[in-house]
């Protein structure tokens, strides 16, 4: 992104349009960065009760699915929590992905590269801060009857990795979150795809082994990057 600039004398406009970002960063960051702290102040789950671990395949099936409509909720949502802070002009558009149809958010052009970088990576910001949730509050969520939440924590990890094959390949609708996050932050696609998978697989790392605790601190490292991004 373009650069800032200060002097000791006065502040320049672009300064000052950033600093709001900047605050931002350091929200979102707080927030991956306080995941240690709620998982030290939860204590441990009860033990599951008969009832739920007999649940009807199909109740859990639904719970699971609904768990991963939540999450692609939750993703747009950040999308659309951006666009409207920022005076977008957010609408729908169709699109299809080698054939398979889809939908984009998509919002008015001439919005700064700062402002472009914040919409494009709000749902990948969302699903970060909803999988250090997850991981915090059930360490031990593989071993848990939990469908909802393995369905939301499965959307977040299969999207992130479905973007950064996108990403990588430099293939896909022109609205993807990828091209809109390399655009604006002049940098090369295949790099935001590979700072969008690292994560997910150490998400997923953190899934089958709660206790690796190098691959929490190095996925909330590359999440905070991610967020970091914004004021270069």
């Amino acid at each position: 992104m373009g650069s800032i600039v200060s002097n000791a004398c006065a502040t320049s406009p672009s300064v000052r349009r950033a600093r709001p970002l900047v605050m931002l960063a350091e929200v979102v960051a707080a927030i991956l960065l306080s995941a240690p702290a709620i998982r030290a102040q939860t204590p441990d789950p009860p033990a599951e009760s008969a009832a739920a671990t007999s649940e009807h395949p199909v109740t859990s099936a639904l719970k699971f699915v609904g768990g991963g409509a939540i999450g692609l909720a939750a993703h747009e949502a950040g999308h659309l929590l951006f666009d409207g802070i920022f005076d977008a002009n957010p609408g729908l558009k169709k699109v299809s992905f080698h054939g398979i149809p889809f939908f984009a958010i998509t919002h008015r052009s001439g919005l700064s590269p700062h402002r472009e970088f914040v919409i494009s990576s709000a749902g990948f910001w969302v699903q970060h801060a909803e999988n250090e949730w997850l991981l915090a509050r059930r360490p031990a969520l593989r071993n848990t009857h939990a469908p909802f939440s393995k369905g939301l924590f499965t959307f977040n990890v299969v999207t992130s990795v479905a973007y950064s094959g996108a990403a990588f390949a430099k293939t896909g609708p022109v609205e993807r979150d990828t091209r809109g996050m390399a655009a604006s932050s002049r940098v090369d696609e295949r790099l935001i795809g590979a700072l969008v998978l690292a994560p997910a697989l150490l998400d997923a790392w953190r899934y089958f082994h709660p206790d690796a605790k190098w691959a929490a601190w190095t996925s909330r490292g590359v999440k905070i990057g991610m967020v970091v991004m914004v004021v270069r």
